[in-house]
């Protein structure tokens, strides 16, 4: 069994600060996947010191902002940093790997390639949202090109986009803002009906509302479930099909959050 776990940290040095080390002791994961890191190479190295962690990481060139991370206790055969993109703000949103599946019973030894992204949030009416089309434009580039090779893939991390009704509480309240608009959600339509990705979080998490990935800090939002589900695990349907369960490691209460995002978690039978 293969265990995936992807998260917006918020900052890794705050979410340790909250107890995400006691939640990683926890869920032992075998690849973890994280969004807005925001820290060095040589801090995200100190705070999973644990041997036998592999790191790949794309910092953000602008100190303290977004950063994304992949640690994997599987080899890393190859690594991408970045798109490349020329967008404002593309750095620190973007890293693959390549991880080596040893044999087993008679299955022979295989690849897969995980990606951990953080999608610009955006504000209506504000250049954001154009360097956040922008990405997405790149984005979709670079998700057909991996769909196309086939295999064992899966893209994950936080897209801020709610796709359906069912990932927002309110809804209705938020047709005209950022992260539910009908263009971001049109990105999703394609990279599921036309380039064949699965969201393996709604497939495994049932129909809904929820379970949601993203509740603010602020007011009753966590306490009411008045939550967004804009974290996702997307996999070709190669690996879609060992997909066995999609769990969000929502925490039990406000004051053991280590951040406004909680883990999506998914467990592939290979």
């Amino acid at each position: 069994m293969l265990t995936i776990a992807s998260v917006n940290v918020n900052g890794i040095r705050a979410a340790f600060r909250r107890g995400m080390d006691t939640w990683l002791e926890k869920r032992t994961p075998d690849v973890l996947l994280l969004q807005e890191v925001r820290a060095s190479d040589e801090i995200l190295a100190d705070h999973l010191a644990a041997e036998g962690w592999h790191l790949a990481h794309e910092a953000s060139e602008t100190k303290g902002r977004s950063g994304v991370a992949i640690a994997s206790r599987l080899p890393m055969s190859a690594v991408r940093i970045g798109l490349k993109t020329g967008v404002t703000g593309d750095t620190g949103r973007w890293v693959e790997a390549d991880l080596e599946l040893a044999a087993h019973e008679g299955a022979p030894a295989r690849s897969v390639t995980v990606v951990s992204t953080y999608i610009h949030s955006g504000t209506v009416g504000q250049p954001s949202m154009d360097e956040k089309y922008a990405f997405l434009d790149h984005v979709t580039s670079r998700v057909a090109d991996i769909a196309e090779g086939g295999g064992y893939a899966v893209v994950a991390g936080d897209l801020n986009i709610a796709h359906r009704e069912a990932d927002i509480k309110n809804w209705k309240g938020n047709l005209k803002s950022a992260g539910f608009l009908p263009r971001e959600r049109a990105y999703l339509d394609r990279w599921f009906d036309d380039l064949g990705w699965r969201d393996l979080g709604r497939e495994l998490g049932g129909e809904g509302p929820g379970p949601f990935t993203w509740w603010s800090w602020r007011g009753a939002a966590f306490d009411n479930d008045a939550g967004w589900r804009i974290d996702y695990q997307l996999a070709t349907p190669e690996l879609a099909d060992a997909a066995v369960s999609a769990t969000v490691d929502r925490a039990a209460t406000y004051a053991e959050r280590f951040s406004d995002h909680a883990p999506l978690v998914v467990e592939y039978d290979l």
